[in-house]
């Protein structure tokens, strides 16, 4: 009985192990950054084949810059924002969706990173103020989303002159996201650890401005080795 017990242990570990693994290395290259909030923590993956994306918001880590800033626009079913600079320190009556601070980079928009479910974009102005779809250089959100089948697909498809892949779309019928926002918004990391975090924020009741009427406040980023 106890060879049959230790032989069970040793597969449900072994599985457990190739699972990590497979995990792993399923994940693009890029670098980590933990992030602490007052509701709890995350980690994401930047994404290294956006490298003007990457390397903006390393250097916002490196500085500090997020360090108070407001999760300041939450959306259920879509995403929650954050990265305004203009809102560290902010009160009840500031309007959070100023941004006094933030520059633009260039879109690095790729067609095999999506809005699914955990993907972290860059924000930006929209419309004709913005043709070439330049990204905030500090502001970001974080997809949460909902599911979508293939006759969704099709027709959000059906408007454009490409399709998914069938890993793409299977990312979106088990995952859920936002495949309306796809190839116009610079996706450029995503969420791969803490996503709990995420839908705990998402859940915050909001005002009419979409502001979480508790304030979720950034404490501190940090790059993971």
């Amino acid at each position: 009985m106890k060879q049959f017990v230790s032989l069970l242990l040793l597969c449900v570990l072994c599985v457990t192990s190739l699972t990590a693994q497979t995990a792993t290395e399923a994940l693009p290259a890029g670098r980590r950054v933990l992030v602490e909030t007052s509701l709890g923590d995350f980690t994401l993956l930047l994404y290294d084949d956006t490298p003007l994306h990457q390397a903006a918001f390393l250097e916002h880590v490196r500085r500090g810059d997020y360090e108070g800033v407001l999760m300041h626009r939450v959306i259920a079913q879509f995403m929650i924002q954050g990265g305004n600079l203009s809102t560290r320190g902010a009160t009840r009556q500031t309007d959070v969706s100023i941004d006094t601070l933030s520059t633009t980079i260039p879109a690095e928009i790729l067609p095999n990173h999506i809005h699914k479910r955990g993907a972290l974009a860059a924000a930006r102005v929209t419309g004709e103020e913005n043709p070439e779809m330049r990204s905030s250089g500090s502001q970001f959100y974080i997809v949460t989303g909902s599911y979508y089948t293939d006759f969704d697909l099709d027709d959000i498809t059906a408007q454009r002159e490409w399709n998914y892949t069938p890993e793409q779309r299977q990312e979106y019928k088990m995952q859920g996201g936002a495949p309306w926002l796809d190839r116009q918004y610079t996706v450029f990391g995503e969420v791969i650890d803490g996503m709990r975090t995420i839908t705990k924020i998402e859940d915050l009741p909001t005002d009419s401005t979409n502001r979480p009427k508790r304030d979720v406040i950034i404490k501190r980023m940090t790059l993971l080795p």
